[in-house]
């Protein structure tokens, strides 16, 4: 049996593990992941040096973990009357004000992260980054939801063409197709919560058009598949062909199918967001 004090060092020590754990849970850390891996991979296909890479990944990595903290601190006491049950504030392994600390820091360390980029490509991360806090705090509620993720989604492609070398301005492909997915991303991260949402008065976009909305999911998508096959300069040619009519046969089975089996419209939505992917590193050396 230990003494007291190894006791107390041992207590104290799993209560800092569960708030480092809790505040782990709290950031969002599936799309926190994604979106930080998806920028580092799209800026090493653009030709950005590794030390810019390395850069531009903090740089995404903390605003993410920063709007991912804000959500959760700010959506705090809807969840709790929700009963949304597995959220760390919901369930205590983390308090309001802990997070809401680290959305801060996160916040506070993005800024120079952002402009070790350049001035432009710092400029431009932090109005996606800004116009995703305005989400969490205003916009979320509002006819003007989608918004935030148009200008957040399309500032990322943005910013990793803003700090390659000579600073170039991003294509103009490059940056409707991530105002396109943006929005879709929107419609998938909403409707699953949407009638709880409802229940404690949140009238976002997807809110107005209802839980059926999810039909509309794969629209964006699609339309943002076209921009990055279309835009490039020159002919799409047989591949590029191929992907739209793939794409859009998937959008048109999850709209269909999704009728009946709801779930049907958001496994092709992840299909068509993958092929997107795909497309926008296949695309990498072209973003500007």
């Amino acid at each position: 049996m230990g003494t007291p004090e190894q006791s107390t060092a041992g207590g104290a020590g799993m209560r800092l593990a569960g708030r480092v754990g809790g505040l782990a849970g709290s950031c969002h850390p599936g799309p926190v992941v994604a979106v930080t891996v998806l920028m580092v991979a799209l800026a090493v296909t653009a030709g950005q040096s590794a030390a810019g890479c390395v850069l531009t990944g903090a740089a995404v990595l903390t605003g993410q973990l920063s709007v991912g903290w804000c959500n959760d601190a700010f959506d705090a006491r809807r969840d709790i009357a929700a009963g949304r049950h597995g959220k760390p504030v919901v369930d205590g392994t983390v308090g309001v004000t802990e997070v809401w600390v680290a959305a801060y820091a996160a916040l506070v360390l993005c800024v120079p992260l952002s402009f070790a980029s350049g001035l432009w490509a710092g400029a431009v991360h932090l109005a996606g980054v800004a116009a995703a806090w305005a989400y969490d705090l205003r916009l979320k509620a509002t006819a003007w939801s989608w918004a935030p993720y148009a200008v957040g989604f399309a500032a990322l492609p943005a910013f990793v063409a803003l700090g390659l070398p000579g600073h170039p301005w991003p294509a103009w492909w490059v940056v409707t197709a991530g105002a396109l997915v943006g929005v879709g991303a929107h419609l998938g991260d909403v409707l699953p919560d949407i009638r709880g949402d409802l229940a404690t008065g949140v009238r976002g976009w997807p809110h107005r058009l209802g839980p059926n909305g999810a039909l509309l999911l794969p629209v964006p998508l699609v339309a943002a598949s076209a921009a990055l096959v279309l835009g490039p300069a020159g002919p799409p040619g047989r591949w590029g062909v191929a992907v739209l009519v793939v794409t859009a046969l998937l959008a048109v089975a999850g709209t269909v199918l999704g009728r009946r089996w709801e779930q049907l419209a958001f496994a092709a939505a992840v299909a068509v967001a993958a092929v997107d992917v795909a497309l926008l590193l296949l695309r990498g050396t072209r973003i500007a």
